[in-house]
Parts: structure tokens; C-alpha cells; sequence
């Protein structure tokens, strides 16, 4: 490939995940003082969810579907394993367990479910949220199984196989009278946000038309963890955090210093779904819509989401959406 059209894919991809200049710097944040105390390995919820949060899952597993499996490219089933990426940064989607270093969540659980389906060992590779793209464009990661919201952009490099509703939820102090519901309502305020986010996204198209109506937008703030994100909402440094509606609402029935105040779908303006990402035209995504299908059929998908607290982000069915598909499978446009 020439080196320009390499710089050229780079910086495509780059933009996906990168910052962009006209919000503020990266703050760092203070560490959380419990981070470092031994975590309870199971967790009552006030849901009524028991979150095992331990190295030993006991991992919902399924039988092999035939007919996904023959479906996976030569060129990805030669190996034997299915390599997945995840980000492993907010529970209950996907974060470490007890020992800090092992991947577990509704995300791994989902893409160990794909694997078992295709015939495939499941290689779970770690990542951060600006890495993926450029990983899995390099062929590293042949799926990516972390919260991922299809968009207009993410279409024209990567294809998705639906399989979970996306809303993301602005959570706050308990003590606090915010109910959030447009733009108008986050005015002047300071919120936490992760840098190349669908949540992000929203907030800067709020903004602009805060900015549009003579009305002050509200400070986007970033964090390098969830601990510190949290600890700076909880001491009152934000007003606001806006994340994965999944998180939000753990820490509501896990906390009690913490509430939801506003949920908003991640593709806003119109609506989008959470789906694994692979490469484009690689063939892949169409194997992985089947054998999530498949266990919507069998209910292990639906065991999945009840362990992790997540049932009503059920959707009915797995679809692959691609550039082509995109507008149609989605209801429209993370």
C-alpha cells in the first residue's frame, strides 16, 4: 500500500476515537481511595441482580451451530480461535474482575456465546477504546465486542452484527434536582464524557445548539478511568457524567450516592443498536449474525443479559448491517 494512502486509512481511523480540538484537555483526575481495597467477588444489587464479579464465571457456554460455522471465512477459522477485542472499562459491560487483570462482563460473556457458536476458541485480547479501530483495520482483532454503537463514519470501515439496545444515561449526585431531557437542560453545566464516544458526540451536537439559541453549552470534562470519573461526580468537581445506560444504572442500584437523571439513544438525533464490529468486507459479520440468532433461539443470549442485569436492552434479532444496509437495519443512524 503507498504511504499515503496508508497515512490517508490512519487518519480516518484515528478520527473515530481521537478528541477533537474544540473541547477542553484531558484532566487528570484523583485516585479513587477505595480503588485499592479488596472487591467483593459477588454484589446484591438493589435490582435484585447478584453481580459475580470473580475470576471463576462459570461462563455460559453453547454447543456449536453447523450452519454459522460454515459461514467463517478460511482465512479466520485456519487458526482455530476467534480473536476479540474488548476494552474492559465499566461494569457490567466489560471490566476486570477481582484480580484485576481477568476480562469478564455481559460483553465477554456475549462474544464467548459467537465463538462457541462458530466452532472457535475464544482469544479475548484487552484494548483501549482509541486502539480498536486501528487493530482491528490491521487484521489483530478479527471482532470487537465493546459496547459498540453503529454510526455513519464507523459504517465506511467496519461492518456489525446487531445484538443489544443503545441508550446512554446522564447520572448525578442523589442529592441533585437534574432531569435531563434536551439540550436546553445541561446548559452551563460541567459533565464527564469519554473522548470519541457516541456520548460525546451527542453532547457537542447539544452544544451547537446551545450556542445557537445565545445559551451557554455546557464544559465537557474527561477522565482517564471510570474511578476517577465517578470520584470527581460524587465530590461535585462535574455535574453531570454521561455513559453506557448499563453502567449508569448499575451504579444506581449498587451506590447510594448516585442516580440516573436522563437516558438518551446513543444514535441521537435517530436511533442506533450496540453490535460486533468487524472488518469491512471481510466476510465475517454475516457468520457472527447467525450464530447470534442462534442463541437468541436456544436462550443462552437471553440467560446472558438476565445474569448481567441487562434484559430489557434485549433486541429480537441479530442483523448485519453494512454501509450498504446502514439507514435500514438501524432505524437510522454511536
Amino acid at each position: 500500500m503507498p504511504r499515503n494512502t496508508r497515512a490517508t486509512t490512519k487518519s480516518k481511523l484515528l478520527a473515530l476515537a481521537a478528541l477533537p480540538a474544540v473541547v477542553l484537555p484531558v484532566l487528570a483526575g484523583c485516585s479513587d481511595p477505595g480503588a485499592s481495597a479488596a472487591k467483593p467477588e459477588s454484589q446484591a444489587a438493589k435490582n435484585g441482580v447478584v453481580y459475580n464479579t470473580s475470576v471463576d464465571q462459570n461462563r455460559i457456554r453453547v454447543e456449536k451451530d453447523a450452519a454459522a460455522s460454515s459461514k467463517v471465512p478460511a482465512a479466520i477459522s485456519k487458526d482455530g480461535k476467534l480473536t476479540v477485542a474488548t476494552t474492559a472499562g465499566s461494569i457490567p459491560l466489560s471490566f476486570h474482575a477481582t484480580d484485576d487483570k481477568t476480562p469478564i462482563g455481559v460483553e465477554v460473556d456475549i462474544a464467548q456465546l459467537v465463538a462457541d457458536k462458530l466452532g472457535l476458541d475464544l482469544d479475548l485480547q484487552v484494548t483501549s477504546w482509541e486502539n480498536w479501530p486501528l487493530k482491528t483495520q490491521s487484521g489483530d482483532f478479527e471482532a470487537v465486542f465493546s459496547n459498540i454503537g453503529i454510526n455513519a463514519a464507523r459504517v465506511k470501515l467496519f461492518d456489525f452484527s446487531t445484538y443489544r439496545a443503545a441508550f446512554m444515561g446522564f447520572e448525578a449526585k442523589k442529592s441533585s434536582n437534574y432531569d435531563i431531557k434536551g439540550s436546553d437542560d445541561i446548559s452551563g453545566l460541567k459533565i464527564s464524557v469519554g473522548s470519541g464516544t457516541n456520548q460525546e458526540k451527542i453532547l457537542l451536537a447539544w452544544n451547537k445548539e446551545l450556542e445557537a439559541k445565545g445559551k451557554a453549552p455546557a464544559t465537557l470534562q474527561y477522565y482517564s478511568s471510570d474511578a476517577d470519573t465517578i470520584l470527581a461526580l460524587s465530590s461535585g468537581r462535574t455535574d453531570l457524567n454521561l455513559a453506557p445506560y448499563p453502567s449508569v444504572t448499575y451504579r444506581e442500584n449498587t451506590r447510594d450516592d448516585l442516580k440516573v437523571v436522563g437516558k438518551v439513544n446513543a444514535g441521537w438525533p435517530s436511533e442506533t443498536l450496540v453490535a460486533a464490529t468487524t472488518l469491512k468486507g471481510n466476510g465475517l459479520a454475516p457468520a457472527i449474525t447467525d450464530a447470534l440468532n442462534s442463541t437468541i433461539k436456544d436462550g443462552s443470549y437471553a440467560k446472558v443479559l438476565e445474569r448481567w442485569g441487562l434484559s430489557e436492552e434485549a433486541v429480537p434479532e441479530s442483523k448485519t448491517v453494512t454501509e450498504a444496509t446502514f439507514g435500514t437495519q438501524t432505524g437510522s443512524a454511536k
